[in-house]
């Protein structure tokens, strides 16, 4: 799905940007799926997130949590159970793979499955040489006495 809005303009005077106006330009249906399984976004705080997924079925040792550069992969495999015989499966167990864009410094901090969700912890960690900081302004003397 493209857009009809032509960033051009913005890409000419930006930097470092590139990725978002491509994700704005192609849209997110790679992202976006079949809706399964459901799931929601929560903020915790300033800097804080979580990823709460509703894995019905799904035992720690078939999903898997994967972070990488910007992305986080999150996938599940059910292990064929050959013992049982079902006259009726009304719970999904089929295999499945949602990925998420992360944006820059956000780090997973740790995944947990309990009563059928699992809950993915996110935390945004600037570091400090990206932080603002203030810069003292002296007087050309002072400049010169300490530069010079």
């Amino acid at each position: 799905m493209r857009t009809n809005y032509d960033f051009t303009p913005f890409r000419r005077s930006t930097v470092g940007f590139d990725r978002l106006f491509d994700l704005l330009e192609n849209g997110f249906t790679s992202q976006i799926g079949d809706g399964y399984p459901p799931f929601d976004l929560v903020r915790d705080g300033e800097d804080r997130y979580r990823i709460n997924m509703a894995v019905a079925g799904f035992r720690p040792e078939e999903i898997d949590v994967t972070a990488q550069q910007n992305m986080l992969i999150v996938t599940g495999r059910k292990k064929d159970s050959d013992d049982a015989r079902y006259i009726h499966r009304g719970i999904a167990a089929r295999d499945f793979e949602r990925r998420f864009a992360l944006a820059d410094y956000v780090e997973v901090k740790n995944a947990a499955l309990a009563d059928g969700m699992l809950s993915i912890e996110l935390v945004r960690e600037i570091p400090e040489a990206m932080k603002p900081r203030r810069i003292a302004v002296v007087s050309q003397f002072e400049f010169n006495a300490r530069f010079l």
